[in-house]
């Protein structure tokens, strides 16, 4: 039996990113049961025939349970499909969060995802907090993102599926091994979550408790669109909060980047985001230039802003006296 957690769900204005698949559908029929209020929003990359079914599909579920059905047509990807597809699909909910004023973002991650983040994690070097990736309840700056099936497997959801004949597509392209994703599913992770399942459970289990501990030495004490300053409660953990807070901005660092982001106090990552340490405060925003008033720049000296990060704060023209005072 399938239970999910509502609590985060009741008397909110919750938006399901919907693909028409086993897990999405799987998340749809359960909040369904439980009679949770919310619509869908389903994107078509227009890459199978399949596609336009999955958004009819949608588009009639939709109409039959009195939801709104959110649907938008993606452009050609050519290169990095994975991370361009990823990047407007997620640019789209947001719009529509900001747009419509949704509370939540839920999505249909399970356990055979987490283990395959687990796993693709691992061949590249990380640690406890990285290897978790992906979190129960992430709160945004303006909604929470939630993944109530991360403790159930892709089997688990495709017998509630059949056992009570709710419809559902299965997506070929996801056995494609010319994606990564892909390739550690079939050859690593579904072998070991058909064999080891119960085992699993329980280590991501544990595993979180243990993330929670480690987590503890660093807080994030002001959020505005992509900048983050963060509290370290232990400068050890420096590369941990990072690593993490990147990871929300859709950034992944390598190891050799931890490693820099360990030994140095003011970094900049592939031209593209800057990590900066103030004593016991770290800075982090896209990196850019731009010419700044010398009256703006005085106050972020006094306010101890860190020179690389004045562009972005100046450029999204942020309200200093918002920023957490340094202490």
């Amino acid at each position: 039996m399938i239970n999910i957690d509502t609590q985060n769900l009741n008397n909110k204005k919750n938006l399901l990113a919907f693909s028409a698949g086993i897990d999405s559908s799987a998340l749809f029929f359960l909040l369904i049961e439980n009679n949770i209020k919310f619509d869908i929003a389903i994107v078509d990359y227009g890459l199978r025939e399949q596609s336009k079914e999955e958004v009819l599909q949608a588009k009639a579920l939709a109409k039959k349970h009195k939801l709104f059905c959110h649907h938008i047509q993606a452009p050609r990807f050519y290169t990095h499909f994975e991370k361009q597809a990823r990047d407007f699909r997620y640019g789209f909910f947001e719009s529509l969060i900001a747009i419509e004023g949704y509370d939540t973002l839920l999505t249909a991650h399970q356990l055979n995802d987490q283990l395959e983040w687990l796993l693709m994690r691992l061949c590249k070097g990380a640690g406890t907090s990285e290897l978790l990736g992906l979190e129960e309840v992430n709160r945004r700056e303006n909604y929470t993102l939630l993944r109530p099936l991360l403790s159930y497997t892709k089997e688990e959801l495709l017998s509630y599926l059949d056992t009570h004949q709710y419809p559902y597509f299965i997506d070929e392209s996801n056995s494609d091994e010319k994606y990564d994703r892909n390739a550690f599913r079939k050859q690593f992770s579904d072998p070991l979550m058909e064999k080891y399942r119960e085992g699993i459970k329980h280590s991501f289990e544990y595993l979180r408790k243990d993330k929670e501990r480690l987590e503890s030495d660093f807080e994030t004490c002001y959020m505005h669109t992509d900048l983050r300053i963060i509290k370290l409660h232990s400068l050890t953990t420096k590369a941990k909060a990072a690593d993490l807070a990147l990871k929300e901005l859709g950034y992944l660092l390598s190891a050799a980047q931890r490693k820099e982001i360990e030994k140095e106090e003011s970094i900049v990552l592939g031209g593209e985001w800057v990590v900066e340490l103030q004593d016991d405060l770290l800075y982090i925003a896209p990196y850019m230039i731009t010419n700044m008033p010398k009256k703006f720049k005085e106050k972020c000296r006094v306010k101890k802003i860190p020179s690389k990060i004045r562009p972005y704060i100046f450029k999204e023209n942020i309200d200093l006296s918002l920023l957490i005072p340094h202490s």
